[in-house]
């Protein structure tokens, strides 16, 4: 198998996966190139003058992948490491997605490179609105539908909704990740965790498995790592272990995830938790179980530990946890890894649902959320597991198989 030199770029990773799958579709040269080019990529300043009178020039970036099949849609993150080939990786991997899951967008990415911990939310709220002068008139909700990503909330979501109305008029639809009373969607919060949880109970369905025999652990226990383990929790899965900055948590015999999700409320971390055995982050990811999911940063599972990683099956919460190395050395060993590409597109296909409400202007249920994911993830991943089956290819493959597929078909009828 052809593998991608040491360490390469986030971008260059997302284009090897690309590759490999192209070359199942016998893709000629062209149409790769025309589809893994982004359309745009906007570097911008961002002067800010802070509470303390000191002027700060922050750097953002918004990379806009492919519109073939509808206006682009990917969240904003601000953390201090995002530049502009990881903002270009992740707007290549939502064109992938949204096509995976078959809702009508392309992909695209945002962010600015900030430490949000070390500015009050007056500054943020001020360089967000900032950032959005710079760019207002290149999204929107027949372009390019911003949402909340790391480092970024629905309040972040809400600033930006109001700047951008300021030059366009009332339009909720111009984002999506907004508060409920805000014109979001009920279940967005937890869409990207409960999309993770419906998604293991199909993979181990499909394995012959069962939620009562299965031991998971979770790494991660944010937004997206909680809800996982509310869900799992609840479909009676035994979750042995979690973690979060803090460290990990083991126990044997399963963790009570009520009380750690209250604990982790009312601490703000699970640091000092004492239901469970205080591990480190790299023990937990090697610990014995039937499931792991990652749901944390990305690259926690690289060529270093992959020998050391025991459980049978992975089901990947975060974006890009496993490297293109490890990926391939799981492969070889039999691992089923259900890829982030189809595992935590649940928030952006309840998403969808918050655009789809706000351009009706007509409000759905909670309880219509839920079915309405469900109904979408269930279908895409039978696609993507018969597509695995039918050319004997990893599920990550199949995967951008489908989604590519469905891209170039919608090129090809637009006449490019």
């Amino acid at each position: 198998m052809n593998r991608p030199p040491h360490r390469p770029s986030a971008f260059d990773t997302v284009k090897h996966y690309f590759n490999l799958a192209a070359d199942h579709l016998d893709l000629a040269p062209s149409a790769r190139k025309l589809l893994m080019l982004p359309k745009r990529e906007i570097t911008v300043e961002v002067p800010v003058e802070l509470e303390d009178g000191r002027l700060e020039t922050f750097v953002g970036f918004r990379v806009q992948h492919n519109d073939a099949r509808g206006p682009m849609k990917g969240g904003l993150r601000y953390h201090h490491e995002v530049d502009l080939d990881e903002v270009r990786a992740l707007a290549s991997l939502m064109t992938w997605k949204t096509a995976v899951v078959n809702i009508p967008y392309g992909g695209a990415k945002g962010g600015i490179c900030i430490s949000p911990r070390e500015h009050s939310k007056k500054e943020l709220q001020r360089i967000t609105r900032k950032f959005v002068d710079q760019i207002h008139e290149i999204i929107g909700p027949d372009k390019d539908i911003p949402a909340p990503d790391m480092g970024t909330n629905s309040e972040t979501m809400s600033w930006i909704r109001n700047q951008w109305e300021k030059y366009h008029g009332f339009n909720p639809a111009c984002i999506t990740g907004k508060p409920v009373e805000d014109y979001g969607a009920k279940g967005r919060e937890e869409a990207t965790g409960r999309g993770v949880g419906i998604l293991s109970y199909k993979l181990l369905k499909r394995l012959g498995a069962t939620p009562k025999e299965t031991s998971v652990v979770i790494q991660g226990f944010g937004n997206v790592g909680s809800h996982a383990a509310k869900y799992m929790s609840e479909s009676e899965f035994k979750i042995k272990g979690i973690s979060d900055i803090s460290g990990g948590y083991y126990a044997e015999d399963g963790i009570h995830i009520p009380t750690a999700l209250n604990y982790y409320l009312e601490n703000g971390s699970l640091e000092g938790f004492r239901e469970a055995t205080l591990i480190t982050n790299e023990e937990l990811l090697a610990l014995e179980c039937d499931l792991l999911i990652p749901a944390a940063l990305g690259n926690v599972i690289t060529m270093a530990n992959v020998n050391d990683i025991k459980a049978k099956y992975i089901v990947e919460g975060a974006n890009g946890p496993i490297d293109a190395d490890a990926d391939a050395r799981l492969f070889e060993r039999g691992v089923v890894v259900l890829p982030d590409v189809l595992a935590n597109a649940g928030g952006v296909t309840v998403s969808y649902f918050e655009w789809v409400q706000n351009r009706q202007y007509y409000s759905w249920s909670l309880d219509r959320v839920r079915q309405e994911l469900h109904a979408i993830l269930s279908t895409a991943f039978e696609e993507i597991w018969q597509a695995s089956q039918t050319h004997h290819v990893s599920l990550r493959t199949a995967a951008f198989m489908v989604a590519i597929g469905r891209v170039w078909r919608s090129a090809q009828l637009a006449g490019f």
